[in-house]
């Protein structure tokens, strides 16, 4: 069994709600929601395509912390924890939904590539209508892409590119090997510049 995590940054959160029932519970459980519920929903929003259902998986990852956080052992750390739960309650929450919507990529703005630098888009305010119009659509052909991955490549892909979670954060929060962390992305990385290619060069703002 691994050791308990000593230093993770919201022990002292998590602690108070599995000591209180109360108030003091109430309180603290605020505190973590407040803290997560934009990368939780965001997170869901990517893998689920909608706002719709991104709200539902949103609500059920917070029922099941909730529910289970008393449960919780520092195993791993609580954001991991907190991830895990967001991505299998989207991928369930997909899997019984027929809504075929399209999530924008605005959260991709910033993320990290895996050369270590930021993927940045220029401000609409800087370009002209026919670009931001064609940024646009490429930005929903993109994300299009990354729906029609398989839930494993999606889940990776979604991770490391809309949260900029490190490889060994991936692993620890899809309790998967570093190994298949970096297989399962370079697999997504294939899928994904099989199909956009063309779909870049057609964008392509000269």
């Amino acid at each position: 069994m691994p050791k308990p995590l000593k230093n993770d940054p919201d022990r002292d959160l998590v602690l108070a709600c599995q000591k209180n029932r109360g108030i003091g519970f109430q309180g603290a459980f605020r505190e973590l929601y407040e803290q997560y519920k934009d990368r939780v929903y965001n997170v869901s929003y990517r893998i689920t395509g909608n706002a719709t259902d991104a709200l539902d998986s949103s609500q059920e990852t917070f029922g099941i912390i909730f529910r289970k956080i008393a449960e919780f052992r520092f195993e791993s750390r609580f954001s991991s924890w907190v991830y895990r739960i967001a991505v299998n309650a989207s991928i369930d929450l997909k899997r019984r939904s027929r809504s075929k919507g399209l999530a924008s990529l605005d959260s991709i703005r910033g993320a990290v590539s895996d050369d270590g630098s930021r993927l940045d888009f220029r401000d609409d305010r800087t370009e002209l209508p026919q670009a931001t119009a064609s940024r646009h659509e490429l930005e929903t052909e993109i994300q299009d892409a990354i729906m029609r991955l398989s839930p494993k490549m999606q889940r990776i892909t979604v991770l490391r590119y809309a949260e900029a979670l490190s490889y060994e954060q991936i692993a620890e929060t899809l309790c998967i090997s570093l190994g298949t962390v970096k297989s399962r992305l370079s697999r997504a990385h294939a899928a994904l510049d099989r199909e956009l290619s063309p779909v870049i060069d057609r964008h392509q703002i000269r």
